[in-house]
């Protein structure tokens, strides 16, 4: 587990606050030598400006591959003033109600908290934007409140009872300031489980997040989950595990990018996510590759005059995708040319894009997970009752999937397994669930997942938990070749 390093310029800066270990004089901190120690570091120094002794600490600590807040990025932005471009929050309502007639209102920050409960969300969604440790952040009203100023503070500018304040969001940021080594077990890495606990269609069931967790127990990697309130944190974490539905205008990506950035190891990586949760992109790639898909086109708002043209080609029915839907919503089957005209229409009022393939029955989908170019496991998902489909949303009767069984992937039939492994050779080298469709000795590779479901009881029905081993064992061996 890495070393927390609290760096301040003067032994005075900390007087006051509660003595501990884990304080620096920056003077020491530049002076230490290079060495392998791992480091968390808070860098709580006067002032970042270009060439000075807090900029110089943000370097350093980068430059030592320790994991800094403020990096050097932010730093910059700061001093540049590009943060009052680039921090986009709606303070209109929070502000109105406590500035009354003010025509300017000003507020610390502390590690993404403030005194007041009720601006509480807003501290978090600026830190979120513009991690610096002590923010006084302004806002004044012409018309409506804008973000007009924000300036990096230091301990020196806060009185007794803000240093208190302040003190108590250290202490929830840092989670170890303060405190001696845990009573149990010591853990080599720290792995932040991302999920959204109101999804209704999660990635991971409860019963999984636990085995989840369980599993990097037994490789050294203490993990927990978080939520998406807890961006400001991921600095204090080797690795990201995302278990949340991805998509790319999603916070989901905003965690996997700034992980990437903090040179943590991550699933999904942002660069899976941005190659698997566009369906018109991942049709593209895998056409680009000369790899099996369904006969498939990408449609415009011109197609709209052109729907006898399109049954030609593909036939009917049609299967109709918006670019970025996931366990099938966004996804209707035109059966006739009347359905076709109304879901188009109705499609092209969410995306300016769609996707049109030539339907393909079969009884099941193939699922085979890939992690790392290597099978791991494989499943069939069966139609739902009375459906085309795997999920049926509409239904009412509680139906809503059909059956499943998992099996060894020695057991998949070699054209399955080698069609899986191809599609997500142009993809990466994380984790993917990959659907395919097998109409007699054809394969047809439906989409790649970067975020497969993984749900105690289905996925994991054949592995038991060594499923959960192996994913977890990757992470392992991803840490420690960092």
């Amino acid at each position: 587990m890495p070393k927390l390093k609290i760096i301040v310029e003067n032994t005075a800066d900390w007087e006051g606050l509660y003595p501990s270990d884990d304080v620096i004089l920056a003077d020491d901190y530049l002076a230490q030598p290079v060495d392998k120690e791992r480091y968390r570091i808070i860098n709580l120094c006067n002032q970042y400006s270009y060439l000075s002794t807090g900029y110089y600490c943000s370097l350093l600590a980068e430059a030592r591959e320790h994991q800094v807040i403020p990096s050097v990025k932010h730093i910059r932005d700061l001093s540049r003033r590009i943060w009052l471009g680039v921090v986009n929050v709606d303070a209109e309502q929070d502000i109105s109600e406590i500035a009354g007639s003010s025509h300017e209102f000003s507020m610390w920050i502390y590690f993404g908290q403030t005194q007041n409960t009720a601006l509480r969300e807003l501290a978090r969604q600026i830190f979120e934007q513009a991690p610096i440790p002590i923010l006084k952040v302004t806002f004044s009203r012409k018309e409506n409140w804008r973000l007009s100023d924000l300036v990096a503070g230091s301990i020196t500018d806060l009185d007794e009872n803000q240093k208190t304040d302040f003190a108590n969001a250290l202490d929830n940021y840092s989670h170890l300031i303060w405190r001696r080594a845990r009573a149990k077990k010591n853990y080599r890495y720290d792995m932040a489980i991302l999920i959204d606990p109101d999804e209704p269609f999660p990635p991971s069931n409860k019963s999984a997040l636990k085995k989840f967790i369980a599993a990097a127990k037994k490789h050294g990697i203490l993990a927990e989950t978080i939520t998406r309130k807890d961006l400001g944190k991921l600095a204090e974490y080797d690795a990201l595990f995302v278990r949340a539905t991805t998509s790319v205008n999603h916070y989901t990506y905003k965690f996997a990018r700034l992980a990437q950035a903090e040179g943590l190891v991550v699933m999904d990586d942002p660069d899976s996510i941005l190659r698997c949760t566009n369906k018109i992109y991942l049709a593209q790639l895998l056409e680009t590759h000369g790899l099996p898909i369904p006969k498939t086109r990408v449609l415009t708002r011109a197609d709209l005059n052109k729907i006898d043209e399109l049954i030609e080609d593909l036939g009917l029915p049609i299967v109709l995708k918006v670019p970025d839907g996931s366990f099938s919503v966004g996804v209707k089957k035109a059966k006739s040319k009347e359905d076709l005209e109304v879901d188009l229409k109705a499609m092209f009022k969410k995306s300016a894009l769609l996707i049109a393939q030539a339907y393909l029955y079969t009884e099941f989908d193939w699922r085979i997970g890939v992690l790392n170019g290597q099978p791991l496991y494989a499943c069939r998902y069966y139609m739902a009752k009375n459906h085309w489909q795997i999920y049926n949303h509409a239904s009412s009767s509680g139906g809503k999937t059909g059956g499943f069984d998992a099996m060894p992937t020695f057991e998949v039939p070699k054209p399955v397994l080698k069609a899986a492994l191809n599609a997500c050779k142009p993809i990466g080298d994380g984790f993917y669930g990959v659907d395919l469709k097998q109409s007699g000795k054809s394969v047809y590779i439906i989409e790649v997942n970067d975020n497969p479901s993984i749900d105690a009881g289905v996925e994991d029905q054949f592995l038991e938990l060594d499923l959960y081993d192996e994913i977890m064992q990757e992470f392992k061996r991803r840490l420690d070749l960092q």
